[in-house]
């Protein structure tokens, strides 16, 4: 289940729902990243951090291994920043 009001976005990852945040850390994390392209690796770090934020820690391994649909995790993605006021 997850907090709107907490700026929770749902995201289903191998049959499974769970809830992505983007915390005032994660913020932080982003913005150091370099302003490299948009890219499948670049995708799983954000979803990885999001999904930390959402207090459900996925290993790169596990993100790697699990079918996602790509336009599902980038709209998810947007929608966490979207949130953020």
């Amino acid at each position: 289940m997850v907090n709107p009001a907490r700026g929770e976005i749902a995201l289903e990852i191998n049959g499974q729902s769970y809830a992505l945040c983007l915390t005032l850390g994660g913020l932080a994390e982003f913005e150091t990243w370099d302003d490299a392209p948009v890219s499948a690796a670049r995708l799983l770090d954000a979803l990885e951090l999001l999904l930390r934020g959402g207090g459900n820690p996925l290993s790169r391994e596990t993100l790697r291994d699990a079918e996602l649909d790509i336009a599902h995790v980038a709209t998810a993605i947007a929608q966490c920043f979207a949130c953020v006021k």
